[in-house]
C-alpha cells in the first residue's frame, strides 16, 4: 500500500466512545496526528487533538472527507458516529447512520485507507425467540421490527461488510457492544435504568448482560493495537436475568400483560413522555446474549469488570469483593 499514513481520524468525536478513544491516544506515539471529525469539538481537554467540523448528512461529504484523508494522510479511521438512544427525529438519523455511513464509506474506497474499525452494538442481533442463549459473530442480524434506531445501525453494520468484501486492501475490524453502563455513559439504557421503576413483561425474565464504560474504551484501544479484522462481541463477564438486575439496582419492577404494555408505550412514545419506544419491550421478553469468546481468543480481550461490579458502579456503589460471587448464568 506504499509508505505507510500515521494520521487516525475519529467520526463521532462526541460520542462517550468517540471521545474516550481520543483522550487516549493523545499519548499514543503511533500516530503523528489525530483528527477528530464531527459536527463540534468535543467537551474535553485534547490538547494534540485536531478537530475538523464534517457533517455526515450533507450530500457532499463524500468528496469533502475524501480530500480530507488525502491530504491529512488519514491511514486509519474509527467510526463511531451513532445515536446512543432513540429519537423522534427519524429521518435526520436515518441520514446520519445508514447514509451517513455509506458517505465515509465512499470516501474511505477512494482514500484506499489501510485500516477501519467500526463501532457498531449487540442490540444488531435483535430480541427473539429464536435466539440462542450467546449469539456468535456470525448469528444473522435481525434487528428490530419497526425501530429505526436499531435497524439503522443494522444497515450500517452489513455495509461496513461489503465494504471489507470490496476493499481487500484495507484491514476492516468491526467490534458489537454489548449495553455500556458505567459512572459516566449516558444512553438509552443508562436512562431506563435511572427511572425509579422499570416495566416487566408478564411471563418473561431474560438474561441481559453490559460492558463497563471501561472495558468498552479498553477493547477499542487494543483493537487499534492488535490490527485485528472481523467482527468482534465486546460483553462484559456473566449475564443476569432482568428482574434479578432490577433488584440489584433498587427498582421498583412494574409487571405488565403484553396487550397492555405495548399500546400503553406506543401512547407514552408519541406524546414525548416516555424516552423508550415500544419496539423497544422486545428486549424485556426475548433473550439478545452475545458470546465474547472471540474477542477474548483473538483480541485479548478480558473484561475487568463483571455484571455485577458493573452494575454497582454505575449507581455509585463500590464493591471492594470485585463481584467475584456473580457466576457467569447459563440460561
Amino acid at each position: 500500500m506504499g509508505e505507510e499514513r500515521t494520521t487516525i481520524a475519529v467520526t463521532g468525536a462526541c460520542s462517550f466512545l468517540g471521545t474516550e478513544l481520543l483522550k487516549r491516544l493523545e499519548a499514543d506515539s503511533r500516530y503523528d496526528r489525530v483528527l477528530a471529525l464531527d459536527v463540534r469539538k468535543p467537551n474535553a481537554p485534547l490538547d494534540r487533538v485536531e478537530f475538523r467540523r464534517v457533517d455526515l448528512t450533507l450530500p457532499s461529504v463524500d468528496a469533502e472527507l475524501a480530500k480530507l484523508f488525502a491530504d491529512e494522510g488519514v491511514g486509519t479511521v474509527v467510526h463511531a458516529a451513532f445515536l446512543s438512544y432513540p429519537t423522534h427525529a427519524t429521518t435526520w438519523a436515518h441520514e446520519l447512520e445508514d447514509i451517513g455511513t455509506m458517505h465515509l464509506l465512499n470516501a474511505c474506497a477512494v482514500a484506499n485507507l489501510e485500516r477501519f474499525v467500526l463501532v457498531s452494538t449487540t442490540i444488531v442481533y435483535g430480541a427473539s425467540a429464536e435466539n440462542p442463549n450467546f449469539l456468535e459473530e456470525s448469528a444473522p442480524l435481525r434487528g428490530l421490527a419497526r425501530s429505526r434506531f436499531v435497524n439503522d445501525k443494522v444497515q450500517a453494520d452489513l455495509q461496513v461488510q461489503r465494504f471489507a468484501e470490496d476493499n481487500p486492501n484495507t484491514d476492516v475490524c468491526v467490534l458489537r457492544f454489548a449495553p455500556l453502563l458505567g459512572p459516566t455513559v449516558t444512553n438509552f439504557f443508562t436512562r431506563f435504568f435511572s427511572r425509579p421503576f422499570a416495566p416487566v413483561m408478564m411471563g418473561y425474565d431474560p438474561l441481559m448482560q453490559f460492558v463497563h464504560e471501561s472495558d468498552a474504551v479498553d477493547a477499542l484501544e487494543k483493537a487499534l493495537d492488535t490490527g485485528a479484522t472481523g467482527t468482534y462481541n465486546i460483553v462484559g463477564e456473566g449475564v443476569l436475568p432482568y428482574t434479578t438486575i432490577l433488584a440489584l439496582m433498587g427498582k421498583l419492577p412494574l409487571p405488565m400483560p403484553r396487550f397492555l404494555a405495548y399500546p400503553l408505550s406506543k401512547a407514552l412514545w408519541a406524546t414525548q413522555i416516555f424516552d423508550s419506544p415500544p419496539t423497544f419491550l422486545d428486549y424485556l421478553r426475548f433473550l439478545c446474549v452475545a458470546d465474547g469468546d472471540k474477542a477474548r481468543r483473538e483480541l485479548g480481550f478480558t473484561p475487568r469488570n463483571d455484571i455485577k461490579t458493573t452494575i454497582l458502579d454505575f449507581l455509585g456503589v463500590g464493591d471492594s469483593d470485585g463481584g467475584a460471587d456473580i457466576a457467569r448464568a447459563q440460561g
